[in-house]
């Protein structure tokens, strides 16, 4: 197995330039945007718990499959933090919030 051709290397970063990666949390983030990551890796643990696809979990949340792509890459603009919170609640109706 040889290395990749100059031709197959540009196919392969075109492409990349176009992907969504998963967004980081800042260091500067406000308590808010720090409470809403909370939930969002809430979600991503609970997908590595139960090992449940993206498919699965959408039909769970009722919602479609995209939108549960974008909660797990932390691409949460479109997404209240009311929202957040009652989609969570569907897998977890135990939770119960805590402000401190």
């Amino acid at each position: 197995m040889g290395m990749p051709s100059k031709v197959e290397i540009r196919k392969v970063l075109k492409k990349l330039e176009k992907a969504e990666g998963t967004l980081a949390s800042s260091q500067s983030s406000t308590p808010l945007e720090k409470f809403r990551h909370d939930i969002q890796q809430k979600f991503v643990r609970y997908v590595l718990k139960t090992k449940i696809s993206q498919r699965e979990l959408a039909a769970l949340l009722g919602i479609d499959e995209g939108k549960v792509s974008k909660i797990l890459r932390n691409r949460l603009d479109e997404f209240s933090t009311d929202r957040l919170i009652s989609l969570y609640e569907k897998i977890n109706p135990k939770l119960k919030l805590k402000v401190s």
